[in-house]
């Protein structure tokens, strides 16, 4: 077996040429070239690799052999690597980062974190992305140890001297019970009644908050880090507890949850803050999304 060498990159886009245009003549104005070279640059193309790539005889037209349908994708996949490749460069030269951790309370909305992050990839395509949803502390535990470029946290993080913050939003909250829940029965809910049933509250493992309260009136807690899992167990009857208004909003028009009237009233508004390090401020792509949140949390479905 004859050993292969390994094709330069602008013969491979050569022969993506001829494919996409469907002749020699074709990949030569596509290029600005020569047809003679377009040729010859399939000829060592196929040397190279030792293969033939297109069936040109009898026919006006180069036909792809099997063995050149079946590179096609490869080619395709080297050129369009070497195109990123580029593209990082130019983008790191201009002072883009390579890289944007970001770290999301779990009471952002996900649709509109969605739809945020799909513009953020339209708009800069070199910039890896890395995403933690976090509940409580946790969100600026990831941005003080520099795992996460800048957070959205909650509105309980305490003033910490590393880190720079900035009120971007806020997330309407209800208290919530299932209808079978006793305080759901109720015409008129006493004062201190609530305090008499469990109370499912959001909690997490960050030192930040570790051993803080938020919003909890009920001795008798369980405490979940997921809200999805707070969700499921408020609509079975497993306790009362708030939830964004905009994630519930489905269930009180459906009658799986029903909105809880208590003397009490714990906060309604859930603010949101940017944090970043102090020492390490956001480049232009965290920059961007910075400037994108206030219009993020404006949208969000009341």
């Amino acid at each position: 077996m004859p050993d292969l060498v390994a094709p330069s990159l602008d013969h491979l886009r050569v022969f993506l040429a001829v494919c996409e245009e469907g002749s020699f003549n074709g990949a030569a104005r596509k290029l600005g070239r020569a047809v003679s070279v377009i040729s010859y640059a399939i000829a060592q193309l196929e040397a190279q690799l030792d293969v033939r790539l297109f069936a040109r005889e009898g026919s006006r037209r180069p036909e792809l052999t099997d063995t050149g349908k079946a590179l096609v994708g490869e080619a395709h996949a080297v050129s369009d690597s070497v195109d990123a490749l580029l593209a990082k460069v130019r983008s790191l030269q201009q002072g883009l980062e390579a890289e944007v951790a970001l770290a999301v309370d779990v009471m952002v909305p996900g649709e509109a974190l969605a739809r945020l992050l799909r513009d953020f990839q339209a708009m800069y395509p070199s910039v890896a992305l890395r995403l933690h949803v976090e509940a409580l502390g946790a969100v600026a535990a990831l941005v003080l140890d520099g795992r996460a470029t800048f957070g959205i946290a909650g509105p309980d993080i305490m003033d910490l001297p590393e880190l720079e913050r900035e009120t971007v939003g806020s997330v309407a909250l209800m208290p919530v019970a299932a209808p079978s829940h006793a305080l759901a029965q109720m015409k008129r809910v006493p004062a201190g009644e609530a305090r008499k049933h469990l109370q499912l509250v959001l909690t997490d493992r960050s030192p930040l908050t570790q051993g803080r309260d938020f919003s909890v009136f009920s001795p008798r807690t369980w405490r979940l880090a997921d809200l999805s899992a707070k969700h499921a167990l408020l609509k079975e009857g497993i306790g009362w507890g708030s939830m964004p208004r905009y994630l519930v909003r489905e269930d009180i028009a459906q009658g799986t949850l029903v909105e809880l009237s208590l003397p009490e009233r714990p906060p309604m508004d859930y603010a949101l803050v940017a944090l970043w390090r102090k020492d390490t401020p956001p480049g232009p792509a965290a920059t961007w999304v910075l400037d994108a949140l206030p219009g993020l949390f404006a949208g969000c479905p009341e």
